[in-house]
């Protein structure tokens, strides 16, 4: 068992930006530059020879680069229950259809359906114990966010592996996106 997510990679200069901004939140597990991605759709554990068929589905997923921007920012859960700070991403149709052509290249491959609403996001860092308020304070003072217009040209088939100091990724695939 394999456990698989596809995703963007932001480039060099938009994760040294959003990197500035991890800071003044104690109880913040801030994630490393080499972490930081737009999560296409997390496939979960599955048997390696359907990462076999998914990589296979995957390679003609990417038909046009993608235009984004980063915006905002914000945080999952509420109250006590606070686990993650996020960066947003701009609305982008191209963006919308390379995560639905991803989720169908999934389901060619045997995988189930995704239930949640596609939320585009960097997470920025997973949160324990921390103070609602100061993760209040946290949004207020970045939530001006804004990254110039970057065009990317790839997405990634990435493995994840929890450890105790949070998920580790490695890239196992790299699909081009072709022009357009």
């Amino acid at each position: 068992m394999i456990r698989l997510f596809a995703a963007l990679t932001p480039p060099p200069e938009i994760a040294e930006a959003l990197a500035s901004r991890q800071q003044g939140l104690a109880g913040a597990l801030w994630r490393p530059l080499e972490a930081l991605h737009i999560t296409l759709r997390f496939f979960g554990e599955i048997a390696e020879t359907t990462a076999d068929d998914l990589d296979a589905e995957l390679s003609g997923v990417g038909r046009r680069p993608v235009i984004l921007e980063l915006s905002g920012v914000g945080a999952f859960g509420d109250g006590g229950d606070l686990h993650a700070v996020w960066a947003g991403v701009a609305e982008s149709p191209g963006l919308r259809q390379l995560a639905r052509r991803c989720e169908m290249a999934a389901r060619r491959a045997g995988l189930e359906a995704e239930t949640r609403s596609y939320r585009p996001h960097v997470t920025l860092a997973y949160l324990s114990g921390v103070e609602p308020m100061a993760v209040a304070a946290w949004i207020q003072a970045n939530n001006l966010l804004r990254s110039p217009p970057f065009r990317l040209d790839a997405f990634g088939l990435y493995s994840s592996r929890l450890g105790a100091d949070g998920s580790h990724y490695r890239l196992e695939r790299l699909y081009r996106m072709g022009g357009g």
